[in-house]
């Protein structure tokens, strides 16, 4: 996989703003029996998502996937409970999945074959994973890495003019 050559930075203001905005669009789809949240990244829109909508059911499926510069071989490290998979039937229909962001797809299609009947939203969406969520917010170029809030720290950025991705 060739190294990303934008960047996207998002503020915790602009990824909230986003998060809501996923919700206003979810909340014509539900209602949701309950959200599993794909970690680590779908942790924090999960919790956002899962206040708007006042669901008290939270789940998660632990996907590897990533270090904090590359897309790796992916690893399950946990499905979804047995609980959780029972009120989606065991194929997940009335169950909401999250994530903050698609890719390449690899974590969706995993997450999928486990309960292809749930419904998967992301915030942010990548052209080679777009076709798996069924909810997502913006799109961003597959060349664009994506700087979450929580994987950053308050630094000064020089302007794009003078080289800056």
């Amino acid at each position: 996989m060739a190294p990303p050559e934008k960047a996207f930075p998002v503020s915790w203001d602009q990824f909230h703003r986003d998060c809501r905005a996923l919700t206003w669009r979810l909340n014509e789809v539900g209602p949701f029996q309950a959200i599993i949240a794909i970690t680590r990244g779908g942790l924090v829109p999960a919790a956002i998502v899962a206040r708007e909508l006042g669901i008290r059911v939270i789940d998660t499926v632990c996907i590897a996937s990533y270090d904090h510069t590359r897309q790796g071989d992916l690893k399950a490290l946990k499905g979804v409970s047995a609980d959780v998979a029972k009120l989606g039937g065991g194929t997940g229909k009335g169950l909401l999945i999250v994530d903050d962001l698609v890719d390449t797809g690899k974590t969706g299609r995993l997450v999928r074959s486990m309960m292809p009947d749930a419904h998967f939203a992301a915030v942010y969406a990548k052209p080679q994973g777009k076709p798996l969520v069924d909810t997502f917010i913006t799109e961003v170029s597959q060349d664009t890495w994506i700087h979450f809030p929580w994987d950053t720290a308050l630094s000064f950025q020089p302007p794009i003019r003078d080289g800056a991705g």
